[in-house]
């Protein structure tokens, strides 16, 4: 008998947030934001029929992180199960804090040598192990958008590299990056009870969900 070569089911790429937040917080960047993005950017390309998920995980904030009942764990869990292709994972987290004043971003040491002080800029953001995801997505979002962004691609010990639910994937060995404002290395409010819609910045996300929309369409391509 002659061998008969199937094509295989095709890549999906899968965009991600969480909608869960801590106690007594609102939530408005961490990560209603996110989220916002997310609904935007599935409406926005829902009639190009691109092979990409969007998926709003549950359970990211503490005591489920980097467990077993972690919303996006169980969603890359089950993929690995099921065999199936995921050609890239990206986490969106936390997208609407924005500030031009000099000394508003704040790195893990010795980032800040190397990266801006101002907080006015989206972050693409990886272990080492995704240098290629973070690097080609970066760059795709320059392509597609003049807002500012910086790309990092860091050992998984820098703290905030892992923290997101892109972690869950790499995980299961999947490639999958994280886009953020930066979170606690910026936005004053996070994790606290004034994070609240009034601190957003939304022309600036707007922006950087129209820059996001290129990104996807080149990766899902």
């Amino acid at each position: 008998m002659r061998n008969v070569e199937v094509n295989p089911p095709e890549a999906t790429l899968v965009v991600g947030a969480h909608y869960d937040t801590v106690p007594g917080c609102p939530g408005a960047d961490d990560n209603a934001s996110a989220v916002a993005a997310l609904i935007e950017l599935a409406g926005m390309l829902e009639s190009e029929k691109l092979p990409i998920r969007f998926v709003a995980f549950a359970n990211e904030e503490l005591p489920y992180f980097m467990g077993p009942d972690m919303g996006s764990w169980v969603s890359a869990k089950r993929s690995r199960e099921r065999g199936e292709r995921i050609s890239a994972m990206l986490s969106l987290e936390m997208l609407g804090y924005y500030s031009d004043k000099p000394g508003s971003q704040r790195y893990p040491p010795p980032l800040g040598l190397f990266y801006p002080d101002r907080a006015n800029y989206i972050a693409f953001v990886g272990d080492l192990g995704a240098f290629g995801l973070v690097r080609k997505s970066a760059l795709a979002f320059r392509k597609h958008s003049d807002f500012p962004s910086e790309w990092l691609a860091g050992p998984a010990f820098i703290p905030g590299v892992t923290r997101s639910d892109h972690w869950s994937f790499r995980d299961l060995g999947f490639p999958a990056i994280m886009i953020t404002d930066t979170a606690y290395n910026r936005n004053p409010h996070y994790h606290r009870p004034s994070d609240t819609p009034d601190t957003l910045d939304y022309a600036r996300m707007a922006e950087v969900t129209l820059g996001l929309a290129g990104v996807l369409r080149e990766l899902a391509a």
